[in-house]
């Protein structure tokens, strides 16, 4: 028997707000997370700016042995899922944790450790090389880390599907939770990766914007994009059986309702011109729904300033929801704000859609100037609006050709809405 899943808990450390009262009055008031590199000397670098966390000392998480043994990706990790556990009321004396699982990703994991390393056996010897650099640096020990900090015993998986990462990790977590293998899941995605490695690695890709003006740096679906700026974080919902939520009495930001996969089959770091790979994965998300393209309120977009992505995920959004219900429709893209954290995108972006549902508010796409009669979308322009989100869409797309879609409701138990937003 098919069950139906909720988010109960939110955890968020992101480049405006280091917990998720923060970030959303953040996204609530336009705040922009962009800024000179910090964590590095970027003189020599063609880019300079990305959208750091702010004001981030380990040890007011961590004591400092624990902290020297965690990549902060892996550090960030742990702090959000610490965030969406107190949030959502659970208590690991009453729950059985071999029912609670973690779905956890990131699109490149330690590379900052992995750099350390590298720099130290080359100028000192391989037996400088840190005993700690293996499980500090492989990919899965966010989810690793997660699962012993939060004595999560049930399925313990790291999805890696690079910029699609985030929304794969909560959209496989539903389906888990959907079909019976667990009942609650720490899913989600998390970053932090502005290195001197990754930054010259995407600049030279032609990835990343050039502009050394922060407020025009990351300007999805504005004629003058040229790129995306490279952030961090991590964003981590608590997912849960309905029928378990309801028993304990907890507060329910949103029900998932459907997701959708996709690939493009088409090219390494492009997606489909035509935008059909996106698009299927959007049908997909509301045929599992049940829902009609003209159902849907708002769209959070993977949107990431590029001119590529902008336009091929308009292109999408039109073939999914039809000419109609596409102008209609709120389209915004949050990486204005926070710039893109890859891995963890998708999970802060699912974030976003819970907090819009929860508050009747659209966020809007900010530092926006220039129009593009391609991107003819109603993207929300600068100032969010009040409004009353019924159906939320998040989409995510990765280099590989991956597609993402995730659809959450409001309206959990028929009533308007009103029970749940508590």
């Amino acid at each position: 028997m098919e069950r139906r899943v909720v988010v109960t808990g939110l955890g968020a450390i992101t480049p405006i707000g280091n917990n998720v009262d923060d970030f959303w009055k953040g996204i609530k008031e336009g705040k922009c997370g962009i800024d000179r590199i910090t964590a590095f000397d970027p003189t020599n670098f063609k880019v300079k700016l990305a959208a750091e966390v702010k004001g981030y000392n380990p040890e007011d998480y961590f004591d400092k042995r624990e902290a020297n043994r965690l990549d902060k990706f892996s550090q960030f990790a742990i702090i959000a899922a610490r965030e969406a556990w107190k949030d959502s009321g659970l208590e690991r004396e009453k729950e059985n944790m071999e029912r609670v699982g973690v779905v956890l990703g990131s699109g490149i994991g330690g590379i900052g450790t992995i750099e350390k390393n590298q720099t130290k056996m080359l100028e000192k010897g391989p037996d400088r090389v840190s005993p700690m650099y293996i499980p500090m640096g492989i990919l899965n020990m966010a989810t690793g880390n997660v699962s012993i900090e939060m004595g999560a015993k049930g399925e313990s998986i790291a999805v890696v599907s690079a910029c699609a990462t985030g929304t794969h990790c909560v959209g496989e977590a539903f389906r888990m939770i959907k079909h019976g293998y667990q009942d609650i899941i720490f899913a989600g995605g998390t970053e932090s990766s502005i290195t001197p490695l990754s930054v010259a690695g995407f600049t030279n890709i032609k990835a990343l914007s050039r502009s050394e003006d922060k407020t025009r740096a990351s300007i999805p679906f504005d004629k003058e994009r040229n790129g995306f700026v490279m952030g961090e974080g991590a964003g981590i919902l608590i997912l849960e059986e309905l029928e378990h939520a309801k028993k304990r009495g907890a507060k329910i930001y949103a029900e998932i309702v459907g997701y959708g996969a996709t690939s493009d089959a088409y090219h390494i770091t492009s997606p489909a011109l035509d935008g059909e790979g996106g698009a299927r994965a959007m049908k997909l998300a509301m045929e599992e729904a049940g829902v009609d393209p003209e159902d849907i309120t708002y769209i959070n977009a993977h949107g990431t300033s590029t001119h590529l992505n902008d336009l091929c995920e308009t292109k999408a959004i039109k073939l999914a929801l039809g000419e109609k219900a596409s102008k209609k429709v709120m389209v915004s893209s949050t990486k204005s704000n926070i710039g893109h954290l890859l891995g963890s995108a998708g999970a802060v972006e699912a974030i976003i859609c819970c907090k819009a549902i929860q508050d009747s508010f659209v966020p809007a796409t900010i530092n926006y100037k220039v129009p593009d009669e391609e991107c003819d979308l109603d993207i929300v322009p600068n100032v969010g609006r009040d409004h009353k989100v019924t159906y939320a869409m998040s989409n995510s797309l990765g280099f590989g050709g991956h597609n993402a879609t995730i659809l959450l409701k409001a309206d959990v138990f028929g009533d308007g809405g009103k029970k749940h937003l508590s």
